[in-house]
């Protein structure tokens, strides 16, 4: 059929009013949100068990030929892949409209699309096996994407997978993907918003590059629990947010709980800030910043429950330049998961090695180190300055070992350190007694004005 104005409904429980009102005063235009197509003026009918892939398809096509939103209401549309041309525009009614997978590798799909709108469907990959590249929502090279107040569940791979993407992923709930809950790579301007991850099968929020470049996605304000480790390895799965090669990604405000690996874990990931961030109940290491990178800010998080705090490191692969600052880190686990090398550390809270400073964070209940400078001859230019030290087996573990370059650690106050306020080490084992109470015979540090007790 023809679009034309009869066509066109007001979408009542948006506006209450009706259609020739909203369409009355040209001063006061509708915004796009409040009108649109009823689907089943189209043809595309809930319920009834029929698969609505060709119908829906037709649909899709015709309202985004005509640049109107397309209204899916109320029940459930069992449909195969659905591909969205430029200007798509689909929205439901939150927690009615369903659109469950009937076949194929993804539901919704599209690709050098602008300015796509999904908002209030349910999309539900009940369960098939859709692979680890497969995903609920799969678009490419598309920018003006929104993707709201969506819930994506039960996918056999992944929630959303972005490519190339420039827009805005904001309230959605995305529930028991296999793989991945949402996942971009190579992202063109892309905020990731005030989402909840729940039990993903191998990690939360994936931000990646096909090669280190500037990303700039902003991850901010999500809630992620419950993800898992399914594929096994070292730390490339279950991380609840990682960032892969990606520049100047912000990760911020999140809330993340239960996560096998990583809360946050940046790789090769220059420029990180990591701030604000409530992590939980954290398998390995709670904040990473490792491998080839250069430029990590990492302050104001909470961690509480995990095997190391704050992990700023390998200066072996050009890993340096970091501020970690004002985090509260307590309750260090003694140990990593299975698959990491058994001679990892663990029960550490702030671990750095090159170009850092370490300044004004709370550590308590640390069952090896609250903090520790430098890895054999892996440090260069570290600063500890102003932190609180509770309850820890040493306070601060500073390198000496040949080659070690310069640290300071001084104005810090060490409660509790039942082997040493401040230990020199080459590499895992101590060296000196406490630095504290030793007259100075290290070149390379300064150690001055801490308060132990």
């Amino acid at each position: 059929m023809s679009i034309d104005r009869r066509s066109l409904i007001a979408v009542t429980a948006l506006t209450g009013a009706a259609p020739g009102l909203a369409m009355a005063a040209p001063a006061r235009t509708a915004a796009p949100a409040t009108l649109g197509i009823d689907a089943t003026t189209l043809g595309v009918r809930a319920g009834g068990g029929a698969e609505q892939t060709r119908m829906l398809q037709q649909a899709i096509d015709k309202t985004a030929g005509a640049r109107v939103p397309l209204i899916l209401g109320p029940g459930v549309y069992r449909t195969a892949t659905v591909t969205l041309p430029a200007g798509a525009q689909i929205f439901g009614v939150r927690g009615a409209t369903r659109l469950v997978l009937a076949g194929g590798s993804t539901l919704i799909a599209a690709r050098g699309a602008d300015h796509i709108t999904l908002a209030g469907l349910t999309l539900d990959g009940a369960g098939r096996t859709i692979g680890e590249h497969g995903a609920l929502i799969h678009l490419a090279q598309c920018a003006g994407v929104r993707i709201q107040d969506c819930e994506i569940v039960h996918s056999g791979g992944n929630g959303i997978f972005l490519e190339g993407v420039e827009g805005l992923v904001a309230g959605n709930r995305i529930a028991e993907a296999a793989e991945v809950a949402i996942f971009s790579r190579d992202a063109r301007g892309l905020a990731i918003q005030s989402n909840t991850v729940q039990r993903a099968g191998n990690g939360g929020i994936l931000v990646h590059r096909s090669t280190k470049g500037d990303d700039g996605t902003l991850v901010i304000d999500n809630r992620i629990e419950d993800v898992a480790n399914t594929r096994g390895g070292s730390g490339q799965y279950g991380n609840a947010v990682n960032v892969f090669r990606a520049a100047n990604v912000i990760v911020r405000g999140n809330r993340i709980a239960r996560a096998a690996f990583s809360a946050v874990r940046g790789n090769a990931a220059s420029n990180i800030q990591i701030a604000g961030n409530t992590a939980t109940d954290i398998g390995e290491v709670a904040i990473y910043s490792e491998f080839d990178f250069e430029g990590a800010v990492i302050a104001n998080n909470t961690i509480d429950g995990a095997a190391l705090g704050v992990s700023v490191v390998n200066f072996n692969e050009g890993g340096r330049l970091a501020v970690v600052q004002g985090n509260l880190i307590r309750n260090l686990k003694p140990k990593r998961p299975a698959g990491t090398e058994p001679g990892d550390s663990a029960g550490v809270g702030i671990f750095v090695e090159a170009d850092a400073s370490v300044t004004g964070n709370v550590i308590e209940n640390a069952p090896s180190a609250g903090i520790v400078a430098g890895w054999g001859r892996y440090m260069r230019d570290v600063a500890v300055t102003g932190n609180v030290v509770r309850t820890a087996r040493y306070g601060v573990a500073v390198s000496v070992a040949g080659g070690a370059g310069a640290a300071i650690v001084t104005g810090n106050l060490i409660a509790g350190a039942a082997r040493g306020a401040v230990v020199g080490m080459d590499h895992a084992k101590a060296v000196t007694g406490d630095l504290t109470q030793e007259p100075a015979r290290h070149a390379n540090l300064q150690v001055s004005g801490n308060r132990v007790r």
